[in-house]
């Protein structure tokens, strides 16, 4: 684990973020993955990484997405505070608790009358992928997997975004025995997006100081 990693900072940029660019980058990131999960539950569908294990539970249980979300991800920080250091825990401490309380708030101030599927997998791929960019771009996640992935990323190099595809596979394996296959189908495309978002642009190559 790098210095930069155990600090809970950028570990590939020569100058780090300030605090007021990471607050700006957390309140974005955890703003579009909000609205990447008000697309999915009015749709019926389900995505990746802990917060698709949250929608699932919420489907199943009938209990609140966000405050399953943050429980999930209650057993992720003692992991985070091992590998990645103070920092790190609590900026991704502070993005699930506002992506929970942005769900919660959401269907208080926009509603959806109707969404088709095809395209509520699409816009929630693509706000969900970005969200995730500008969390892990400012040495933070939204938990669970995220905190895996990041780590992964930056010890081994293994790109994060593959590992929350292996992580994604044995999710939809498991939600093949409760969602209809149509459904199931648009979620798997909605979960690749966001996986190819975050393969293709969260890169140490692209963003080393030069």
């Amino acid at each position: 684990m790098t210095q930069s990693a155990a600090q809970g900072r950028e570990p590939h940029l020569k100058t780090p973020h300030t605090w007021a660019e990471d607050a700006l980058a957390l309140i974005l990131g955890a703003s579009m993955c909000a609205l990447g999960i008000h697309f999915l539950t009015h749709a019926g569908l389900i995505t990746g990484q802990t917060a698709g294990l949250a929608v699932l539970i919420t489907y199943l249980s009938g209990w609140s997405f966000g405050w399953v979300f943050f429980l999930v991800n209650i057993p992720f920080y003692l992991l985070a505070l091992l590998r990645m250091g103070r920092a790190f825990v609590i900026k991704t401490v502070i993005g699930v608790a506002m992506l929970s309380a942005m769900t919660e708030l959401a269907p208080q101030v926009f509603r959806i009358d109707y969404i088709a599927p095809g395209l509520a997998a699409f816009l929630a791929g693509a706000t969900l992928g970005l969200g995730l960019l500008a969390m892990f771009r400012h040495g933070a996640s939204l938990g669970g997997i995220g905190i895996l992935a990041f780590y992964l990323q930056d010890r081994f190099n293994i790109r994060a975004g593959l590992v929350q595809l292996g992580f994604d596979a044995m999710l939809f394996a498991v939600a093949f025995a409760v969602l209809d296959p149509l459904l199931l189908a648009w979620s798997l495309m909605g979960a690749v997006i966001v996986n190819v978002i975050v393969a293709v642009n969260h890169r140490g190559d692209l963003y080393i100081g030069r």
